[in-house]
């Protein structure tokens, strides 16, 4: 679990600085790839991350659980 965790924890980063990014009007996802089947299953692995710290987060967290 702490695998997922990790990858998971990590898709986020990417996903956040990429939001920051398109705050800014670029896209590094769709700059890098296009918009290709890559670029769909990066942002679909993404959300499927975003999922999976929602409902794992208090369970994984120092924080939380302290």
């Amino acid at each position: 679990m702490k695998a997922i965790h990790m990858v998971a924890f990590i898709l986020l980063v990417i996903g956040g600085l990429n939001w920051l990014l398109v705050a800014f009007g670029w896209n590094l996802v769709s700059a890098l790839f296009g918009s290709s089947v890559v670029a769909q299953l990066i942002y679909i692995l993404v959300g499927l991350s975003a999922l999976w710290e929602i409902f794992t987060h208090k369970k994984n967290c120092r924080t939380c659980t302290a």
